[in-house]
């Protein structure tokens, strides 16, 4: 894999085909039929810090490709709109005798604030909550889920190796480990007391009802756990720029969750951190709830 496959590769979401679709947009601007609405909520390609000296080259070369696109053809995006706020934007440069993220992002961005889709407000009554989906008050619940893809199965199964000193750390422990589409229950180990199952219907509302969480680096599911005041342990995939950068900034400046190296944490690291963690009071800074309506107002303005 050569280093811009692997950049590609990183980035590990959906949002890619996006990125290919605007890039080609610039490349083809005669080819646009219509208003033209860009949504991100992370700006800058950036290399590891493992990366070799040809990483840093591609990725300094696509964000001047991209900046150099914008410059030439400053109205093909009709709207540009940041999935966040100013400062959630990274400080760092786009490249060598490149501008800072944050500046360029602020002057050809609109910002909607982050987006959840839900309203924490609707499970302020947790206890009522947890009742409804099977959680006893003398239960300290841990959910832990990587997603929908199967690059997370490493964890589930250090994870799992934890839950036996993590069970005699918190006696009241119930971890109920989801495995997604993509990782059979069945090639996981089950040891006694621990919950495996391959699906829970909106999943969502077991993380709000939750007293800790351990999930991946993605910033949909790490902003929602934010968002809900749930403590977490999130572990991003050791090249996966977007979660180290990003996600990884945004959550700091929330103050959100404890960061966990998948290489260092061993089964006994991971299971003092459930200890220390679950249930543990938060303080996080409150995420608006008004982002889908911003984004929603910037939109209508076009139509």
């Amino acid at each position: 894999m050569d280093a811009a496959e692997r950049l590609l590769a990183e980035v590990g979401f959906a949002g890619v085909t996006a990125w290919e679709l605007d890039y080609y947009l610039h490349e083809n601007p005669e080819q646009k039929r219509a208003a033209y609405v860009w949504l991100t909520d992370f700006v800058g390609w950036l290399p590891m810090p493992d990366g070799d000296e040809r990483e840093r080259f591609v990725a300094a070369d696509h964000n001047a490709k991209m900046i150099e696109h914008i410059a030439r053809f400053p109205r093909l995006r009709d709207r540009a709109i940041f999935v966040g706020n100013a400062d959630d934007i990274v400080p760092e440069p786009f490249g060598p005798g490149l501008p800072a993220i944050r500046l360029w992002t602020h002057e050809h961005y609109s910002f909607a604030g982050h987006v959840t889709g839900l309203d924490p407000a609707d499970f302020s009554d947790r206890e009522a909550l947890r009742a409804e989906l099977g959680y006893a008050p003398n239960e300290e619940v841990c959910i832990v889920a990587v997603g929908g893809s199967g690059v997370g199965g490493h964890l589930l199964r250090r994870v799992i190796e934890a839950f036996p000193e993590a069970k005699q750390r918190v006696p009241a422990l119930r971890m109920i480990v989801v495995a997604g589409p993509r990782i059979d229950p069945a090639s996981l180990p089950h040891p006694d007391g621990l919950e495996i199952r391959a699906y829970v219907h909106e999943l969502y509302r077991h993380f709000a009802a939750c007293d800790l969480a351990v999930v991946q680096g993605g910033l949909t599911t790490t902003m929602e756990l934010a968002a809900y005041g749930r403590p977490f342990l999130y572990f991003p995939p050791r090249h996966h720029f977007e979660q180290n950068f990003h996600v990884r900034h945004r959550l700091e400046r929330y103050g959100a969750g404890r960061r966990m190296e998948f290489d260092t944490a061993t089964p006994a690291v991971i299971a003092e951190a459930i200890a220390t963690e679950i249930g543990r009071p938060t303080n996080y800074r409150p995420v608006e709830r008004d982002g889908a309506a911003r984004a929603a107002a910037l939109i209508a303005e076009l139509l």
